[in-house]
């Protein structure tokens, strides 16, 4: 059991600030929300530590479902201040040729291992308790979603992993990144009827992945309509992240992106569709009628300088992800809202602090289970924060705090799935050996990039 005191409660989606409440957790799930007896309140009650129970105090701070990451590529963690040989990169379709598609191929099993140790650790440490991750390693396909499972489950980060399958390197190499979508969906299904399963619920979950509809072929999207169907999960995919993307997929199949992706089934509650720049009104439409969910990158999009989503208003569902940007939700959202303002858009803070919240959605429906909430009956993913309000603080402006003033550097104790992961700023970690271990790997996955054509 742990229990956390004298905390002061903050959720997002809808906005609720408390006095300060003692919260219980009972395995994974919060057992019981109390307000103190110091606050007053009707029904305060001085709650009692039972024997053995890890007692955390609050001191007064901010407690708060933790941030989800909409959309990751841990495989790119490497990749921070790289000095690879590239060529030329005047369009967005260079950018992946030159960059992001020698990278992927570049990967091996050792250095994979290496950059999901430090991208994980730096996801607790920046208080995101969930990492939504798409994956690409062409050259280790087969066990590497197990790989980055081991390192998200070592420094205790929640995860929805997939596999980017892709035409691009060949029918076969097509079918191996679908077989492995579904192994590892079978690996989790045996271990949650397995000891682990017995023992806490899950910690990952499966998603089913692709690249883009533009390096898909509809033997590719069948391939993927069926392993979606035999894992009972969502597909996992960039749609019209440039104009490429959605002109190509006219000229080649005479429809539109997202009807495309419907007539195969793929158009689901689970679905997750990256980016969106250039999406039509009618594939927005249809992404509504699915309740499928749109994964917002900003800060990628203007590196790529592949427009802005001036429609995130039209969706129903919008999250936050960083597109392998690092792991940072509190940057992140600042980047998003900043950008929406400077393009004229008319959404306001509650609204982006909603599109943060919004990744507890997707987790309920690929964990089946409630998220987002501090309420008993929600899965205990939470972050303590030693943010001071220099102005008044409630539920009605806690956006307005979130946006302008709350950081990742104010994030003092992590805890997912009941576990306390980060405690006082510290992580059972060895930081200098996986930091060390990181720039060597760097190293070397730079050299093998620059020996590969794009």
């Amino acid at each position: 059991m742990i229990r956390i005191k004298n905390a002061r409660i903050l959720e997002l989606d809808p906005p609720r600030y408390t006095e300060p409440c003692t919260i219980e957790i009972e395995g994974s799930r919060i057992s019981a929300v109390r307000v103190d007896e110091s606050a007053g309140g009707p029904g305060s009650e001085r709650a009692r530590a039972a024997p053995g129970a890890t007692e955390l105090d609050a001191g007064g701070a901010i407690v708060m479902p933790g941030p989800v990451c909409g959309h990751h590529h841990v495989y790119s963690g490497l990749a921070r201040a790289l000095t690879a040989t590239l060529g030329p990169m005047p369009d967005f379709v260079s950018v992946l040729k030159q960059l992001w598609w020698r990278l992927d191929r570049a990967l091996t099993k050792e250095i994979l291992e290496a950059t999901a140790a430090v991208t994980a650790l730096e996801a607790i440490q920046s208080g995101t308790t969930a990492v939504i991750d798409h994956h690409a390693s062409p050259s280790y396909i087969e066990g590497s979603l197990s790989r980055l499972a081991e390192a998200f489950r070592a420094v205790g980060l929640r995860g929805v992993l997939c596999y980017e399958t892709t035409d691009r390197h060949g029918v076969a190499d097509m079918h191996a990144g679908v077989a492995e979508n579904l192994r590892f969906a079978n690996e989790l299904s045996a271990e949650a009827s397995g000891e682990r399963g017995r023992d806490a619920e899950p910690l990952l979950a499966a998603a089913v992945g692709a690249h883009a509809p533009f390096t898909l072929s509809d033997e590719s999207l069948a391939a993927l309509a069926e392993a979606v169907a035999q894992t009972a999960g969502g597909l996992h995919i960039h749609v019209a992240e440039d104009r490429f993307d959605p002109s190509h997929g006219r000229l080649e199949y005479g429809s539109e992106l997202i009807e495309r992706l419907s007539d195969f089934g793929l158009l689901t509650e689970k679905a997750i569709l990256v980016h969106g720049v250039h999406l039509s009104r009618d594939d927005i439409d249809r992404i509504n009628d699915a309740d499928a969910t749109l994964a917002h990158n900003c800060r990628s999009n203007m590196n790529n300088a592949v427009g802005y989503n001036h429609n995130l208003p039209r969706y129903r569902r919008v999250m936050i992800g960083t597109d392998g940007i690092g792991s940072n939700m509190f940057e992140e959202l600042k980047f998003a809202f900043f950008k929406h303002r400077d393009a004229g858009g008319p959404l306001g803070p509650g609204d982006f602090a909603r599109f943060l919240a919004a990744g507890n959605t997707v987790l309920e429906r690929y964990f089946n289970r409630p998220f987002g909430r501090i309420e008993p009956g929600y899965t205990a993913d939470l972050v303590i924060s030693d943010y001071r309000a220099p102005t008044p603080l409630d539920a009605e402006n806690a956006a307005g705090h979130l946006i302008y003033g709350m950081h990742a550097g104010d994030v003092r104790t992590v805890i997912v799935n009941g576990r306390v992961v980060m405690r006082e700023r510290s992580v059972d970690a060895d930081l200098e050996a996986i930091y060390r271990r990181a720039r060597e790997a760097a190293a070397e996955l730079w050299k093998r990039i620059d020996r590969l054509q794009p």
